[in-house]
């Protein structure tokens, strides 16, 4: 029961987008999830810690961190003080219909693809963004007719500002900090490139020069997780990846290293909420 535990799918967005500016010393965000839309976060004040896959960032006030959908994170709050942040809830695909050739999930992609999550804006950027989340806190507020327009016109104007952001690599190449333990690393990226291989405790400790026992407390300490269930839910994800993508199901779960089909769909039911061949639906 445990290890079902260790991720969870948390939020629904049934609207383009959510906005959320939260004040709290309680550290709800605290356990490992993972979301079907994109996500942004703005440090206002306090003290935390985002995992993002394999990447530990340190969060400062005014910085900005980019979750791509599906990324398993967490937050590591230091509950000694207010930890106050805005939060977007984004359907990206949305926005890119609305304005297709300005390529506005790229940041995410790139943040995805880099491993550098964290954006540390310079102080005219910093006002320009708050700029633009304070006037689609107030349009998420107003009732009045074309304040939900009004509100996509200004998300489509952040998703451009952090995108200039995000294209300059050397507003990242110093964010992200507190990396994992070296053989760690070595065990997320063999996971990550080898998802249909022997991805067994003993496989990995192996690879990465552990015994098991050492290798087994040194993955949960430093990800939060079990080996089996973070193997699992990345299988998971990348299988959802493949169907959304045309591959048929069964084909997929066997990519992605199921060989037993009812382990397959009673897994990606359990972690998703419905079944593999509902995903395109």
């Amino acid at each position: 029961m445990e290890e079902k535990r260790s991720f969870q799918r948390t939020g629904y967005l049934n609207e383009a987008c959510h906005y959320f500016h939260l004040k709290d010393t309680a550290g709800q965000e605290g356990s490992y999830h993972f979301h079907e839309f994109d996500k942004i976060v703005l440090l206002l004040s306090g003290k935390v810690d985002y995992v993002v896959e394999d990447v530990r960032y340190t969060l400062k006030p005014g910085s900005v961190l980019l979750v791509r959908h599906h990324a398993i994170h967490r937050a590591i709050i230091d509950v000694s003080e207010p930890y106050e942040r805005i939060i977007l809830y984004l359907d990206t695909p949305y926005f890119e219909r609305a304005l297709p050739s300005a390529g506005l999930s790229d940041c995410f992609k790139r943040a995805d693809s880099t491993s550098r999550c964290l954006l540390l804006p310079d102080e005219e950027q910093h006002r320009e963004i708050t700029a633009l989340l304070q006037a689609c806190e107030e349009a998420q507020r107003d009732a009045r007719y074309g304040a939900e327009a009004m509100r996509d016109t200004l998300i489509m104007q952040l998703l451009i500002v952090i995108n200039r952001l995000s294209a300059d690599t050397g507003d990242t190449a110093a964010a992200t900090d507190k990396p994992y333990d070296e053989k760690i690393r070595l065990a997320l990226s063999i996971i990550n490139e080898n998802l249909a291989g022997d991805l067994s405790v003993d496989a990995l400790a192996e690879r990465v020069y552990l015994s098991r026992y050492h290798f087994m407390r040194l993955f949960k300490s430093q990800t939060g997780s079990t080996v089996h269930a973070y193997v699992r839910q990345k299988r998971l994800l990348c299988a959802a990846r493949l169907i959304r993508e045309g591959v048929p199901v069964q084909q997929a779960a066997v990519e992605c290293g199921f060989n037993d089909y009812s382990v397959f769909h009673r897994a990606f039911r359990e972690s998703f909420g419905f079944r593999p061949g509902e995903l395109k639906k």
